[in-house]
């Protein structure tokens, strides 16, 4: 895994996770936000995850986090690296990724406004946080054509 943080994470750092799942065509599964005040990045697309519990390393947090958020299990995951949401929630978040073939729109969604499987030449026009833009780029530019 590769950090792209310049200090150590004392024990109080915050983390959390997020895991980019694509489907076997490459759209990507992005995951539009609820319009609250309370949370970061309110209505803006993003990935399925969330913060660690206290105790919680993000690998487990991230198979938590998907089953809680949409009942999906995406397969085995793996650990890509850490960006800081240094304009949002301030936390380090490690990035997974992942496949999944199933309908989107046929998973128990319990937060958030919908799940969408978009082209990556698609997102560009959409509002993403970006520290979020810049992993699932980081990530798409890493693979085998």
């Amino acid at each position: 895994m590769h950090s792209d943080t310049t200090a150590s994470p004392g024990p109080s750092t915050a983390r959390g996770a997020v895991a980019i799942i694509t489907n076997r065509r490459g759209d990507v599964l992005l995951h539009l936000r609820d319009d609250l005040p309370d949370i970061a990045w309110p209505a803006h697309w993003s990935l399925l995850g969330g913060g660690c519990d206290p105790g919680e390393d993000p690998a487990t947090a991230i198979v938590r986090e998907l089953d809680e958020e949409a009942g999906l299990a995406a397969g085995p995951l793996t650990e890509l690296f850490e960006i800081t949401d240094h304009r949002g929630s301030g936390q380090i978040i490690t990035f997974f990724a992942g496949t999944w073939d199933g309908d989107e729109t046929a998973l128990p969604l319990t937060e958030g406004v919908k799940l969408q499987f978009l082209a990556p030449e698609h997102l560009d026009t959409l509002t993403i946080p970006p520290f979020i833009r810049g992993g699932i780029n980081r990530h798409l530019a890493a693979r085998p054509s």
